[in-house]
């Protein structure tokens, strides 16, 4: 699925995710915590978005 890339994202994978999750906690920064926020949100929606394509189809091949 083309659309399902993290390529040229900020957040590209669990593991930046979260270590861009703790520096946002630490940060006293408004809008360096909007921006990471953001980015989490990008990232946190494609990720769900391709777990629910991996559920749509186990349902199609009668995996689950």
């Amino acid at each position: 699925m083309h659309e399902l890339t993290y390529d040229g994202m900020e957040v590209g994978d669990g593991g930046m995710a979260m270590a861009a999750y703790a520096r946002m906690c630490q940060s006293e920064d408004l809008a360096e915590i909007a921006a990471i926020r953001k980015a989490l949100l990008e990232y946190c929606k494609l990720d769900t978005l391709a777990m629910v394509k991996i559920l749509e189809k186990l349902k199609t091949t009668g995996a689950v």
